[in-house]
């Protein structure tokens, strides 16, 4: 869940209110946001309505305040839906039942088992396949008339403007904070509104974010969390219905603001604790100390804080694998035909390491590394390093395990994504640890960029 700590709505100084996800502070019930008006139609009126399209939408046409006008409006309007995960695949049936016509989904992992029992629009039969695809078969076999748009792929600071580019406003439902912030900035160039979910445990939230018309997410969460205080869905749970009730929440959110209609959740954050069946609305205004947005950085780098702790991207991670392991194939007259920019990128790695290959530390839980892992990483489940520095303070957490540092590269520690290689490597550091770096962006990233170097199966300890 993408909850992060949040300043008063005229401080940066934080509030002391413990937030609804993962131990965040959050801002005060007392800071008194503007009271935001209902904004003007934020997408012009189609075409006039089919005799399908009229009979889709009865039941809201029949609705006090909606009119014809409002749905050839939603059937003009392009939405962007950041994620195909629990809140996006509770989203976009809504949007596309409501009748809204256009439809980009965005999305570069596939469907696992363990994402059905809250990912609801996915099916067992979609397995393997990719989010996008599977999430863009349920809206067409609700509507075959929407247009979805596939974006398989993973949003960063060089491709987000161009994806963004072209819908009248997007939907974040991801579960990251660097993507999370990227959203953000991203709409808030474009000039388009945001409506941002997030969801952890029991608890959620939903705010829209829209510069023009009052705060952001920034005003809100001026920074991110420290990345070893993060709870994702994975290590802390997730209850399945609330990826429906917040989910749903955020298609209201973008249908009222598409027609113009009643009153978004602009300058306020509602809160939901599905355990107690309550909600509260927390207020908030812009921070008159926020930075302007004015381009797009590197996002992990930003969440991961300024005192983190040394890292290794994994561009740079890939060419010191294929430096140490390809040496022999390179020489060879099977070698794979390399890019120039890539031969480079390997000179340099083996300049670096010397010729030694990095060791490899996987700090997830088995059952995840047996998904995906890097061939001779070995694993050791962030809780039993934390044990061992309990345990053993200050001495070498892995004394006899990791060869010594003049005997290897670079200690490169991983997880999923950042958090928890971002603690492993602070633990390492703190108790002797030499030349031990984080990857940016977790094996998610390494995924991304050379999905060759990685298999599955039982992972080395």
């Amino acid at each position: 869940m993408d909850t992060s700590d949040a300043a008063p709505a005229t401080s940066r100084a934080a509030s002391g209110e413990r937030g609804p996800a993962d131990g965040a502070q959050g801002p005060a019930d007392g800071a008194q946001g503007p009271a935001a008006a209902t904004p003007v139609p934020l997408v012009a009126p189609g075409a006039p309505l089919s005799p399908e399209q009229s009979e889709r939408a009865r039941r809201q046409l029949a609705l006090p305040g909606f009119d014809e006008t409002a749905q050839r409006r939603l059937a003009a309007a392009r939405v962007l839906v950041i994620g195909a995960g629990g809140l996006g695949t509770a989203s976009v049936p809504y949007l596309v039942g409501a009748g809204v016509g256009t439809i980009g989904i965005v999305d570069d992992d596939v469907v696992d088992l363990v994402n059905l029992h809250r990912q609801v629009a996915h099916r067992t039969a979609d397995v393997g396949r990719a989010k996008t695809s599977s999430l863009a078969d349920a809206a067409r076999a609700l509507d075959p008339a929407v247009r979805v748009h596939e974006h398989r792929l993973r949003l960063t600071a060089a491709n987000a403007l161009d994806v963004l580019s072209g819908y009248d406003l997007v939907l974040d439902g991801s579960d990251n904070y660097p993507t999370r912030y990227l959203v953000n900035d991203a709409a808030q160039l474009a000039g388009i509104p945001l409506v941002w979910g997030a969801i952890l445990q029991h608890h959620g939230q939903v705010s829209v974010a829209w510069h023009e018309q009052g705060p952001g997410y920034r005003d809100l969460f001026p920074a991110p969390p420290a990345p070893e205080d993060v709870v994702s869905c994975t290590t802390g749970g997730v209850l399945p219905g609330l990826c429906g009730t917040v989910g749903s929440l955020m298609a209201t959110e973008a249908l009222k603001l598409i027609c113009g209609i009643g009153r978004p959740l602009i300058g306020r954050v509602l809160v939901y604790d599905a355990l107690a069946a309550r909600t509260r609305e927390i207020p908030f205004a812009r921070d008159p100390q926020a930075q302007p947005v004015t381009s797009l950085v590197d996002y992990e780098l930003f969440c991961a804080g300024p005192d983190a702790p040394p890292s290794i991207g994994a561009d740079e991670l890939a060419a010191l694998l294929r430096a140490a392991r390809g040496a022999s194939a390179e020489a060879g007259a099977g070698a794979d035909a390399r890019s120039e920019a890539d031969a480079r990128a390997g000179a340099d790695a083996r300049a670096e390491a010397d010729g030694r290959a990095p060791w490899i530390l996987d700090v997830r839980d088995p059952k995840e590394a047996a998904r995906l892992r890097i061939p001779g990483a070995h694993l050791l489940p962030l809780a039993e390093l934390e044990a061992r520095a309990e345990d053993a303070a200050g001495t070498d957490l892995l004394a006899g395990a990791a060869p010594a540092p003049g005997e290897r590269g670079p200690l490169v520690v991983h997880c999923e994504r950042d958090p928890r290689s971002v603690r492993a490597a602070r633990l390492l550091a703190a108790h002797g640890g030499d030349d031990v770096r984080y990857l940016r962006g977790g094996i998610q990233e390494l995924d991304r960029v050379a999905p060759d170097l990685l298999t599955e199966g039982e992972q080395a300890r």
